[in-house]
C-alpha cells in the first residue's frame, strides 16, 4: 500500500514481481492522489489583489471557514491532470475495439474548424441575420445528410442516437394521427438484433413492443416477421447493419411488407459508418433514420458525450419533421423556422419542437469538415476500410475464437466465448487480460442475444500493422486459456495503475463526495 492506501505493487504471480517503491510510482507510471488529497491551503494559481473595504450584506449568512475546495499551485493542477489523463486510454495511444461505438480517429482539422469564432462562439438566440454563416453551414450539412441517405427530408435538432429514435418516432405517430389511425395501430415490431434503445423508444410513446426472432444467420426471421404484420402495426424499428455486425439482407422485402399493411419503416442508424457512400437508405424503403454525427461523421465519442443525431425522413414523413429547421430563400439568405405558423406558410406540419435550441453547432461543424475533405470517393472508402478490417479481424482470429454467424460481417466482427468452454476463463477474465496486453477491451457481453459475446470493431482508421498485432495478441491470449494458463487471467490485469475492481459493488454503493479521513484513519 501506498500512503494513500492503495496497492501499487505487481502481485506476486507468474506474470510479475513483488517489488515496491516508496513513493508508489512505478518508473514513469505515476501514481496520482485526488486533488483534495493534494489541497495546499493557501496556494493559488491566480493572484489577485485584495478587495477595498466593504461593508458585507451577509449578516449571519457569510461564510466562516474555507469552502472544502482544493488549493493548489499551477504546476500541481497542470501535474494532476496530466498524471490523471496518462491513465486513460485513448485512440490516440491505440487501438480502440469496441463494437457498436465507432471510436475512431477524429481528424484535428474538424476541430479547429469547430473552434473558429463565427461558429464556436455563436449563441443561439442571436438575431439570424448575425449568424447567416452558421445557418448556411446546417443548410448544406442537411443537404448532403439527404444525398448520403437518397431522403428527401432531414432534421438536425436531436442531440444524440435515441433522440433520434424518439424524433422519427414522433414523426410517424403524427402522421398516423393525420390519417386517423393512431389509436387503431397500436404495435411496434422490434427485431432481437435491434439496438436497445429501440424498444424503450417504442415503449415511451405507449406502443406495444412486439419482439421479432432472429434467424439461424443471426438476422432477421422473415416469416416470423410477417407472422406479426396487421392492421393494428404502426412500425418496425430495424437495426442495418444491425448489432451482430451484419447487413439485413431482406430489407428491401421488409419494408415492401411494412408498407402494404399501412405502417412505416423507422432505421436505426448507428451502424451507418458501414455503407456510407455505399447504400442509400431511401432506396431501401427506409421512412425515418437517425445518423449519428458523433459516430459517423467525426466527433470524440465517449463520456457521456457530445452527441448529435440528425433524422432523414421519406417523402411521406418529410411534412412532420420538427421545428426548427433551416429554410434557403430567393435572395440565397437562410432563415430558421421556428414557429408553427411560419411552417404552415412553407405547407409542412411539423409535429413540435423536441429541443429549446436547434442542435449542437459543433457537431454539425465538424460533420461538414469530415465530409467536404473526404468528399463521396473518401467516405465510400470510409464504409469500404471499416467493413474490410472487421472482415480480416474475423477470417483471422475464426480458428482460435468462435465466430457466432457464419461470415461475412459488415463493421464489426462477432464472436462468443464458446472457445472458453471448459478452460475456467470467463468472457471477463478475457477482457481483464487484455488490458495487461496494452488493449482496451472490446465490446463484453453485447449483444444480448449471443452467449459472452465478444464485439470487435476495428474502424476503418487502423493499419494492417495496428490490425495484424492486435489480432495476434488475441491468438496469444486464446491459446494460453485453452492450455490452462488459468492464473494468466482469474488475476489480471496485474499490470495496470489499479488492479481488478469490484466493479458490482462500485455500481450499487458508489461513493460520490470524498470526506476527509477521520482521526483513526489518519493515525492508521
Amino acid at each position: 500500500m501506498n500512503k494513500q492506501g492503495r496497492p501499487t505493487s505487481i502481485a506476486n504471480t507468474a506474470h510479475g514481481g513483488t517489488h515496491n517503491t516508496f513513493t508508489g510510482n512505478k518508473a514513469l507510471e505515476l501514481e496520482e492522489a485526488l486533488l483534495f488529497e493534494i489541497d495546499n491551503p493557501g496556494a493559488c494559481g491566480v493572484d489577485l489583489d485584495e478587495p477595498e473595504d466593504y461593508t458585507s450584506r451577509l449578516g449571519n449568512l457569510a461564510r466562516q471557514g474555507r469552502i472544502g475546495l482544493p488549493s493548489v499551485s499551477e504546476p500541481e493542477v497542470v501535474r494532476h491532470f496530466v498524471r490523471l489523463s496518462s491513465k486513460n486510454y485513448s485512440i490516440d495511444a491505440g487501438l480502440y475495439p469496441l463494437g457498436s461505438c465507432t471510436m475512431k480517429h477524429n481528424p484535428r482539422l474538424n476541430e479547429k474548424m469547430a473552434r473558429l469564432p463565427g461558429f464556436g462562439d455563436v449563441h443561439p438566440l442571436q438575431p439570424q441575420k448575425t449568424v447567416q454563416g452558421a445557418l448556411e453551414l446546417m443548410y448544406e450539412l442537411g443537404h448532403w445528410l439527404k444525398e448520403l441517405t437518397g431522403m428527401p427530408g432531414v432534421t438536425l435538432s436531436p442531440k444524440a442516437g435515441a433522440h433520434g429514435e424518439l424524433c422519427g418516432m414522433m414523426a410517424i405517430r403524427a402522421a398516423l394521427i393525420a390519417r386517423g389511425e393512431d389509436e387503431s395501430r397500436s404495435r411496434v415490431l422490434v427485431p432481437e438484433s435491434a439496438h436497445g434503445t429501440n424498444p424503450a423508444t417504442a415503449a415511451l410513446l405507449g406502443y406495444k413492443v412486439d419482439a421479432i426472432p432472429a434467424n439461424a444467420e443471426g438476422r432477421v426471421d422473415l416469416e416470423a416477421f410477417k407472422a406479426k404484420l396487421g392492421p393494428d402495426v404502426a412500425a418496425i424499428m430495424l437495426t442495418n447493419p444491425n448489432t451482430c455486425g451484419l447487413f439485413e439482407r431482406d430489407i428491401v422485402e421488409i419494408a415492401k411488407a411494412v408498407h402494404e399493411v399501412g405502417a412505416y419503416f423507422y432505421c436505426d442508424g448507428a451502424n451507418f459508418n458501414a455503407i456510407v457512400g455505399r447504400v442509400r437508405p431511401g432506396d431501401l424503403g427506409i421512412d425515418a433514420m437517425h445518423i449519428n454525427l458523433h459516430k459517423t461523421f467525426s466527433t470524440p465519442h465517449g463520456g457521456g458525450g457530445p452527441g448529435s443525431g440528425p433524422v432523414v425522413f421519406s417523402e411521406a414523413l418529410a411534412p412532420f419533421a420538427p421545428l426548427p429547421y433551416v429554410v434557403k430563400e430567393k435572395d440565397g439568405s437562410f432563415r430558421l423556422v421556428e414557429s408553427e405558423a411560419d411552417a404552415e406558410a412553407d405547407g409542412t406540419s411539423p409535429f413540435g419542437r423536441m429541443t429549446a435550441f436547434h442542435g449542437q453547432m459543433g457537431m454539425f461543424t465538424r460533420a461538414l469538415s469530415y465530409m467536404l475533405s473526404h468528399g463521396s470517393d473518401g467516405l465510400r472508402q470510409v464504409a469500404e476500410d471499416a467493413v474490410l478490417n472487421a472482415n480480416y479481424v474475423l477470417a483471422s482470429l475464426k480458428d482460435d475464437l468462435t465466430p457466432s454467424f457464419e461470415g461475412p460481417c459488415m463493421h464489426e466482427a462477432l464472436f462468443d466465448d464458446r472457445f472458453l468452454k471448459g478452460t475456467g476463463v470467463e468472457t471477463l477474465d478475457f477482457a481483464k487480460a487484455m488490458i495487461d496486453e496494452g488493449y482496451h477491451p472490446m465490446t463484453m457481453y453485447f449483444p444480448l442475444v449471443v452467449h459472452g459475446a465478444l464485439l470487435i470493431e476495428p474502424t476503418e482508421t487502423e493499419s494492417k500493422q495496428s490490425v495484424d498485432l492486435f489480432i495476434a495478441t488475441l491468438k496469444d491470449l486464446a491459446r494460453a486459456a485453452k492450455s490452462n494458463d488459468k492464473a494468466r487471467f482469474t488475476g489480471a490485469p496485474y499490470m495496470s495503475p489499479r488492479r481488478r475492481l469490484d466493479e458490482t459493488a462500485a455500481a450499487r454503493k458508489p461513493v460520490l463526495r470524498w470526506a476527509p479521513p477521520s482521526p483513526a484513519q489518519a493515525a492508521e
